[in-house]
């Protein structure tokens, strides 16, 4: 294990959504106290793989698996002065040793629901997982006062994600063949999509539905026959991302992002956004269109989502079933001026209004 002079602390994270909310809290870290080295954990490989070589953390390793040998041994061999999970890291072992070697241990963007096993009659044992935590941060005061419903003190604090994205939203990557494709058209883009999604967007664009826009289609999954899929799918002129060229952009109608790690400022170009996920288990992140101000539109699963629940209760987001329901909105939208530039303001202010967090963390865990 690497020497280190400043505090050790170790940072763990399921997979790469979580990772998203931990990053700014560690960067800050990292710029308040350049010493402190970073020790950052995954248990998912989707998380492992893309982070692997993070320049903020000092090591990068998966989670060995939470058995009593495993959470002494890998303990013993980090040896952290702090420990901070994010949202949904409950592993008995592992907190429990924390606990008995007193190392302070912070769960932050944490988010609790009614239905959760901490809060039935027979929750007793895992309740006992959460007093372990020497402070817990919530993202809302639901979760709050589940909390103190089994005498488990927290803060509530505004989830981190808010300021990662105000963070990107402030610097995004350029990218001229965009501004090309763009031109003077309003830019429809339907971000983290799945086949049901793409479904609904080939059907519009093949009926020509979507004349008024240019559309940009990121597919959540990236595997090549679902990308050749897609593409022959539509009708209208469609090329890949990592094609597109400042030459080629204005002759087409529909680009599909094929690459990772860009939609976050592909965004920065849009007009409306259409967020994926909503006819699956759960809407993807609707927090990285609604900085840059935009409405923002996803399927009728969208209830886990706190953020999209907001937004649409902020008439800044709207749900549709199906491909004609997303017709209506779309030109409901186009052709009411004022009610998109008030959902697009919306959008913006709900995201600026919840900065924060992050600051909070570190203001907690500086001494």
């Amino acid at each position: 294990m690497p020497a280190s002079t400043g505090k050790r602390i170790w940072v763990h994270c399921a997979s790469l959504g979580e990772f998203e909310q931990a990053r700014p809290v560690i960067e800050k870290i990292k710029a308040d106290r350049p010493s402190s080295f970073i020790i950052l954990t995954f248990f998912s490989p989707s998380g492992y793989e893309v982070r692997k070589n993070y320049k903020y953390a000092d090591l990068v390793l998966y989670l060995p698996t939470d058995t009593a040998k495993n959470a002494a041994d890998f303990i013993e061999q980090i040896k952290p002065d702090l420990v901070l999970f994010v949202k949904y890291e409950f592993w008995y072992h592992y907190l429990t040793t924390l606990k008995a070697r007193s190392i302070p241990t912070v769960l932050f963007s944490a988010i609790f629901r009614p239905e959760q096993v901490f809060f039935a009659w027979y929750g007793g044992f895992f309740r006992g997982i959460l007093g372990c935590f020497t402070k817990i941060f919530v993202q809302n005061k639901e979760s709050q006062r589940l909390l103190q419903s089994i005498s488990i003190p927290s803060e509530v604090s505004f989830d981190t994600r808010f300021d990662r994205v105000y963070q990107i939203a402030q610097n995004p990557r350029c990218f001229p063949s965009l501004e090309k494709f763009k031109g003077g058209n309003r830019l429809l883009i339907a971000g983290s999509t799945w086949k049901k999604d793409e479904e609904m967007f080939s059907n519009l664009l093949n009926k020509g539905n979507l004349n008024n826009f240019k559309l940009i289609i990121a597919p959540h999954n990236l595997k090549e026959s679902d990308l050749v899929s897609l593409q022959k799918s539509i009708d209208q002129k469609s090329i890949r991302f990592s094609q597109l060229t400042e030459e080629n952009a204005a002759d087409t109608n529909v680009v599909i992002v094929d690459t990772m790690g860009d939609l976050t400022s592909i965004y920065s170009y849009g007009d409306i956004a259409y967020v994926g996920g909503g006819f699956n288990a759960s809407v993807h992140n609707v927090l990285e269109p609604a900085v840059y101000g935009m409405p923002v539109i996803f399927g009728p699963n969208y209830t886990k989502s706190a953020e999209a629940k907001e937004l649409r209760q902020n008439s800044a987001a709207f749900p549709v079933l199906n491909s004609k329901n997303l017709q209506t909105i779309l030109t409901g939208l186009v052709n009411n001026p004022a009610l998109m530039k008030g959902a697009a303001a919306a959008a913006k202010q709900y995201v600026q209004a919840r900065l924060g967090g992050v600051n909070d963390i570190c203001n907690y865990i500086k001494p």
